[in-house]
């Protein structure tokens, strides 16, 4: 494959993979990226969507996703394939997959990670993934996770706070809204959204809106399910799982995300890539593969339009050295 990106509008965006779960992004480019792939790894399952588009190019796929709902949607709607025994799913972190005896030895032709949270997990008031009246302040997408997020914003400490905020929602801000969740939490525990929602109008002006709102749920969210340091930890060995000449395709919405996928995928790409403190080089100072998309893949206009959730989509592949 040419180290370019694919064409905008492979498939037309008329929504053919979308279910009322989820509406899967990018899916004619992620075809494309991983074309050929006879066994792929969805690593991160939502309503079936990408793993639908993949059954019918031809491929296997196995699933996994935190959140049993999202294995379950799937299932019931790709239950002709699991029947097939080309579709196969299970409940679990791709950050732990060496946790996960279904696919720990197992090899790949093509892997898909589509990060951050489904349409569904935003939609269901009882997930708290929303900032809408009344929403529980929990963020979990799957029993793995440590704690909720009421729990999150009510036990750490101002600089943990402070850090969240900042790393997490490029809120510069960030310290007087740490300052803010622990005054109030001293008088009131955080229970829902109406209490985050508060706090962020309090320092940001009664003014700020959704955009504000919605950035700083979602730092509170990635704190929640770990979600940048499990991907930084998942990345090389999910590279390592991929057989030669295969595809690692990552869909990330969120600046930190892409920023990990990309440094990761340049340094794969590298003649050495031993630790810099190695007093040899023991990799063979050969790349471990290439980048094959020179920069990040965006939706097209029409794709935006018809799901605006899209609009932060970036979509990045490497391929592993034959």
């Amino acid at each position: 494959m040419s180290p370019t990106a694919p064409t905008a509008d492979v498939r037309p965006p008329d929504g053919r993979w979308d279910s009322p779960y989820h509406a899967p992004v990018l899916v004619g480019e992620v075809l494309e990226l991983l074309a050929g792939a006879r066994l792929v790894l969805d690593c991160t399952l939502g309503g079936g969507g990408h793993s639908a588009a993949l059954l019918e190019s031809g491929a296997s796929v196995i699933g996994l996703d935190r959140d049993p709902a999202a294995v379950e949607a799937a299932c019931e709607r790709l239950r002709a394939s699991e029947r097939t025994s080309t579709f196969k799913a299970y409940v679990g972190n791709y950050a732990g997959i060496q946790a996960l005896p279904e696919v720990r030895d197992k090899t790949f032709d093509g892997i898909l990670l589509d990060l951050g949270v489904s349409s569904h997990q935003i939609d269901a008031a009882s997930r708290g993934f929303s900032f809408r009246d009344g929403a529980p302040l929990d963020m979990r997408m799957g029993g793995d996770a440590v704690s909720d997020a009421a729990t999150l914003l009510n036990t750490l400490d101002e600089q943990e706070l402070v850090w969240i905020f900042r790393e997490y929602g490029d809120e510069p801000r960030a310290f007087r809204l740490a300052r803010e969740v622990t005054r109030r939490r001293a008088t009131r525990p955080f229970a829902v959204s109406d209490d985050l929602v508060g706090a962020i109008r309090a320092v940001l002006g009664p003014r700020s809106g959704a955009p504000e709102f919605a950035r700083i749920f979602q730092a509170v969210r990635i704190a929640v399910n770990d979600e940048l340091q499990g991907l930084a930890r998942a990345l090389p060995d999910l590279r390592d799982r991929l057989n030669p000449g295969g595809v690692l395709a990552v869909i990330a919405y969120h600046s930190g995300e892409d920023r990990i996928v990309k440094h990761a995928m340049r340094e794969w790409s590298q003649a050495c890539i031993c630790p810099p403190l190695l007093p040899r080089c023991e990799c063979g100072g050969r790349p471990v593969g290439a980048v094959v998309t020179k920069r990040a893949i965006l939706p097209s206009a029409a794709e935006n339009a018809r799901n605006p959730r899209a609009r932060s989509a970036r979509l990045r592949g490497w391929r592993k050295a034959a």
